[in-house]
């Protein structure tokens, strides 16, 4: 599957990243939750094997599943795997565990379906799951060293990711669906241009692919971008956009997520 190679290949961005940072570096805390970008690696490295284990092992995902209800959350388990590990010692576990994890869906079944936490889901929905949650929490990670992505067109995944789900986005929040779908006219970071929807003036969402995708996974506020956006239910849907699954989250307040600066 092309989202394998595409979950890779952002994967080893992000250790482009942190590679040259001394183990100190890795607990500084980011403006996601506070959670230190150890507690990024541990979180990303935990369900990359979760994954991983969707196609070898279902009875020990099944376990693990139960051992974070147990745990009271999913913090306590993504440490105790790693053993505590922490700075370049977490990087490696991270990475070793990526290309495993990227290998075993390279070879399954796209339309292979697998059991997860809630229903289950296709093998392609499942890796392309594992390259949104890496480029989303990846995210503070260059806002906290002040580094400003470079991005590729496999982020179309995320956006597609996004489109797809426009309905659940109102489902989840007990809301009605207006129907049609805003239009999307968004320009990838190799400049071709990606159309989703029905074309119409009333109703759109223009801009930057990697600013929708950024809304979408609510590492941005709408504010905080250059999209730009016309209707109602254009506004309403960028304002608690999620293509992510779990109860409904609020994106961030307008000002809080962005690329540091030295002085910050």
């Amino acid at each position: 599957m092309e989202q394998a190679q595409d979950f890779l290949d952002e994967s080893k961005a992000l250790h482009a990243l942190v590679a040259p940072l001394d183990d100190a570096a890795f607990g500084q805390a980011t403006a996601f939750k506070g959670w230190t970008i150890n507690d990024v690696l541990r979180h990303l490295h935990y369900w990359n094997w979760m994954a991983w284990l969707q196609l070898n092992d279902e009875a020990l995902l099944v376990a693990q599943m139960k051992e974070i209800a147990r745990a009271g959350g999913m913090q306590p388990v993504e440490t105790a795997h790693v053993n505590d590990a922490s700075g370049q010692a977490l990087v490696a576990l991270w990475m070793v565990q990526a290309e495993r994890t990227a290998d075993v869906f390279a070879m399954a079944d796209p339309k292979a379906r697998l059991k997860w936490a809630g229903p289950d889901m296709s093998a392609r929905s499942s890796i392309t799951a594992r390259l949104m949650e890496t480029w989303a929490h990846g995210q503070e990670v260059y806002d906290q060293l002040g580094v400003v992505r470079e991005n590729a067109d496999r982020i179309r995944n995320i956006v597609v990711l996004g489109i797809n789900t426009y309905g659940w986005t109102f489902r989840n929040r007990k809301l009605d669906v207006p129907e049609p779908m805003p239009f999307v006219s968004l320009t990838a970071p190799s400049g071709e241009v990606w159309t989703y929807g029905e074309p119409s003036e009333a109703e759109r969402i223009e801009g930057r692919a990697d600013e929708f995708a950024q809304v979408v996974t609510q590492t941005r506020n709408i504010a905080d971008t250059q999209l730009k956006v016309t209707g109602p239910v254009a506004m309403q849907w960028m304002g608690f956009a999620q293509c992510f699954a779990g109860a409904p989250e609020d994106p961030p307040a307008p000002g809080v997520r962005h690329t540091m600066t030295p002085q910050q």
